[in-house]
């Protein structure tokens, strides 16, 4: 596992696709690994930054940093440094972010993932989210690797089918699915990714994660999406 800091990005434009429940799992994880972990939260809704704060004090630790705050005794720069021994660091972005905003945010990042919950409305939604991220916040200027988690996902009535066949389209991965389990609402409630929880129960769940973490450590050289190559593609394909 490479080492370095590599920063990953949680988004989408649709709210309720699970964005909290990704980005807190995925930091609990590197955590549990023992790299330095921060979990960087935009959202004004601050899911993430409630989570962080039920978190039991023996658990591997995480830094936050809570960026939707605005505060007139210090500066932006200053709320928002990171901690200089950070190896992962999971951004949460409000949902809607789009324009310059978006585009500013891109291009400090390494990875994209993008949660996608079992509706026909979300998985249209989210394929025009994809359009907007490749074209208007011109992903493809920065070497920057996206992939779809589904979320939620009920195991015997996956719908996803139209979503991978665009997403197969431009080349972007269908990384892995998350069931809909209590597991997860049962870790959150406590400050924990599934990672923390010693139910055996969660075997099945953790095993949905190992391609989602395999897929995030690959090196870049060998598994870089080749965003130009997307993005000439984008206009000659619909979601069908």
């Amino acid at each position: 596992m490479n080492h370095l800091q590599h920063t990953i990005l949680v988004m989408n434009g649709k709210g309720g696709c699970g964005k909290t429940t990704l980005s807190t799992n995925v930091a609990s994880y590197y955590a549990s690994k023992g790299l330095n972990t921060t979990l960087m939260d935009y959202d004004p809704q601050a899911s993430s930054s409630m989570w962080h704060s039920l978190r039991p004090n023996n658990l591997p630790p995480i830094n936050l940093i809570t960026a939707y705050e605005r505060f007139s005794t210090v500066t932006r720069s200053w709320k928002l440094r990171i901690p200089l021994d950070t190896q992962r660091l999971i951004i949460d972005v409000p949902a809607g972010m789009s324009g310059f905003e978006l585009q500013d945010i891109i291009k400090k990042v390494d990875t994209i993932l993008i949660p996608v919950t079992p509706s026909p409305i979300d998985i249209h939604a989210t394929s025009d989210f994809i359009k907007e991220l490749i074209l208007v916040g011109k992903v493809r200027s920065y070497p920057i690797r996206i992939g779809v988690v589904a979320n939620r996902v009920k195991k015997e009535s996956p719908v996803y089918l139209p979503l991978i066949k665009f997403l197969s389209r431009l080349e972007i991965p269908f990384i892995t699915m998350l069931w809909d389990s209590m597991n997860y609402v049962k870790a959150a409630e406590n400050g924990m990714g599934i990672f923390d929880l010693e139910d055996t129960d969660c075997k099945d769940d953790m095993s949905s994660w190992k391609e989602l973490f395999d897929w995030v450590d690959e090196i870049k050289d060998k598994s870089s999406t080749n965003i130009h190559y997307i993005s000439n593609r984008l206009n000659n394909n619909r979601l069908v």
